[in-house]
Order: structure tokens, then C-alpha cells, then sequence
């Protein structure tokens, strides 16, 4: 007599005990579609893909047609710019966050520095020789200085000639002055020879003529002999100045 065929499984070792492990595959539940997962661990889990050599996986390719996409940069799925400003704002290089308000320009913005800008040499007060307010004499500067003034009130444009080729090359302050007196009474060294040419032609009429010319010297020159007696510079006005 044939014996009736048995289920599945019965008969083997341990098919009836409770107690007995699973085999690896029966260890993880089964997914909704009733098939199990492959085991991740033990005897029977599958080896990990290789990462290098004959059978590893080609990397993703970065260009042609199966390249991915780079991501976008504008419009709906773009990524927003990281914010500039406000509570969440990147800290500039150096982990100090931006002031209150960002780095604007200072108020009245960058003006030039003191001393007439940038290069330049500040404010000059009075002539040449003169970078201050007053004129430090050296030596006999001062004695040749008050020659060029007042010899030309006595002398006329000879005073200044003189000083101006004896001291002018030595001193610049003596030359500056002596080039200053030498070009007013040249100006008004040709006034005088005029206003005697037209007393001559109105037949002594405009005699007043030269006694003007002579008061305007005498009064400017002294005014300049009492400025660089004090160390000050002058500047003699109505001067046609023909010397530099």
C-alpha cells in the first residue's frame, strides 16, 4: 500500500519545533506583495555590489546624452540666492558679522585729506620763500631784503638791480623780494618818464602828473618796507611785472 504523500517540509529535522531558528530569508516580514527581501546579513545575504575592477558599476556620466541635468537656476524649482542681509545673512571672511545696516559709504563719503588733497602741498601763505606766515632771515638776508624796498623809493629800479645781481643767486628770499621791488619800479619808472612827457605837451598844465606817480612810490615802498621789516611778504600792486 502507498503511503499518502506528506506536506512540505514535514518530516525534516525541527519542521515541528517551535523553537527552531528560521532559515535567514524567513527572518524579515514579508513586503505587502507577499515576497521577501533579500537578507542583508548571515550565510545567505548577497555579497555588495563592487566598487571597483571588472564588475564594478560605471559611474553616473557627467556629459552627453545620459548625463544629469545640471539644477536649475532660475525659475519655479531654482534654488533662492543666499540671503545678503537680515538675521540670516552669511558673515563676511574673518567670522565678524556685517554692521547694522551693511557696509555703506561713511556719511559725506571719502573726502581729501587735509592739505589741499591728495599730492599737493597744503596751503602757501605770502611769496615764495615764505611756506609759513612769516620769513626766517638768514645771515644779512634782511639788511639786502629792506635795500631792495627802500633804495627803489631813493634810487629808483636801480636798488633793487643791484640786490637782485649781487645777493639773488644766493638767497631765494632776497631774490623773490628784489624781483618783486625791481618790477614795480620799472612799472612806475615808465609812468614817471610819461606823466613828464605829457607835462611837457600840455605846456606845463598836467604838472600834477609826475608828483603823483612819485607820491604812489614813496607810499607803497614804504608800506613794503614795513611788511618784510616784520617778516612778511608784500606784494606791491598796478606792478606790470616784466621780471620773473
Amino acid at each position: 500500500m502507498t503511503e499518502p504523500p506528506r506536506p512540505p517540509g514535514e518530516g525534516h529535522p525541527g519542521h515541528n519545533d517551535p523553537t527552531a531558528p528560521m532559515p535567514p530569508s524567513y527572518s524579515t516580514p514579508p513586503t505587502p506583495d507577499g515576497s521577501y527581501p533579500p537578507p542583508t546579513s548571515g550565510a545567505g545575504a548577497y555579497p555588495p555590489p563592487p566598487t571597483s575592477g571588472a564588475g564594478a558599476y560605471p559611474p553616473p556620466p557627467t556629459s552627453g546624452a545620459g548625463a544629469y541635468p545640471p539644477p536649475p537656476t532660475s525659475g519655479a524649482g531654482a534654488y533662492p540666492p543666499p540671503p545678503t542681509s537680515g538675521a540670516g545673512a552669511y558673515p563676511p571672511p574673518g567670522g565678524q558679522p556685517p554692521p547694522p545696516g551693511g557696509y555703506g559709504t561713511p556719511p559725506g563719503g571719502y573726502g581729501p585729506p587735509p592739505g589741499g588733497g591728495y599730492g599737493q602741498p597744503g596751503p602757501q601763505f605770502g611769496g615764495p620763500g615764505y611756506p609759513g606766515g612769516k620769513a626766517n632771515y638768514a645771515n644779512d638776508d634782511k639788511t639786502w631784503v629792506l635795500l631792495s624796498h627802500i633804495g627803489g623809493v631813493l634810487f629808483g629800479f636801480l636798488a633793487p638791480l643791484i640786490v637782485l645781481l649781487v645777493k639773488g643767486n644766493e638767497s631765494q628770499v632776497v631774490r623773490a623780494h628784489a624781483v618783486e621791488a625791481l618790477n614795480f619800479q620799472i612799472t612806475w619808472g615808465i609812468a614817471a618818464v610819461v606823466s613828464v612827457v605829457l607835462t611837457a605837451c600840455s605846456f606845463g598844465f598836467l604838472f600834477f602828473l609826475p608828483f603823483i606817480v612819485w607820491l604812489v612810490v614813496l607810499i607803497f615802498g614804504i608800506m613794503a618796507t614795513i611788511k618784510v621789516n616784520d617778516g612778511e611778504w608784500y606784494t606791491y600792486p598796478m606792478t606790470w611785472r616784466v621780471v620773473k
